[in-house]
C-alpha cells in the first residue's frame, strides 16, 4: 500500500492555488512533482517557465518536516513546513521567486521526512505562473 495523496487545483489563471494532502502508510514521498511549471500560463498565455509563491498554509501531523522546492540540478528551497500549522506569506514583497539556476524546469516538488503510518498533512500553495 502507498501513502494516500490527493492534489486539487482551487483556481487556475493569473494565480495558480493548489491544495495537497498525504495520509501516510510510512512510504512518504520523495522529490515529486506537485506543480509541472510548463502545463500553466502566465497572464498574457505565454507558456510558464518559473514561478512566485505567494503564500503556503500547512498543518502538518507526525511527519518532522515537509519539504518544498524548485526543481534545479541543484533544488532551490521555497520552505521547509515543520510539524503544526502555520503560515508563510511573501505577497507583499512580491512572493519568493524562482532563482531559475543551473538546470532547472521551474517544477515544484515535494518530499516528507519521518514518515511514519498515519501521519498526515494539508498543505495550499498559492502561485504566479511567469513565463
Amino acid at each position: 500500500m502507498n501513502d494516500v495523496v490527493d492534489s486539487k487545483v482551487i483556481h487556475s489563471g493569473r494565480r495558480y492555488c493548489l491544495h495537497m494532502t498525504n495520509v501516510s502508510d510510512n512510504t512518504g514521498e520523495s522529490a515529486v512533482t506537485k506543480i509541472d511549471i510548463s502545463t500553466l500560463t502566465d497572464p498574457f498565455g505565454k507558456t510558464a517557465t518559473y514561478s512566485a509563491v505567494d503564500r503556503i498554509e500547512y498543518n502538518i501531523q507526525g511527519f518532522t518536516s515537509v519539504r518544498l522546492f524548485w526543481d534545479h540540478t541543484t533544488d532551490d528551497e521555497i520552505a521547509v513546513l515543520p510539524t503544526g500549522s502555520g503560515v508563510l506569506d511573501w505577497s507583499v514583497g512580491g512572493g519568493k521567486v524562482d532563482p531559475r539556476t543551473t538546470g532547472d524546469t521551474g517544477d515544484i516538488k515535494l518530499t516528507t521526512a519521518g514518515s511514519l503510518s498515519g501521519n498526515t498533512y494539508d498543505i495550499t500553495i498559492w502561485i504566479r505562473p511567469k513565463a
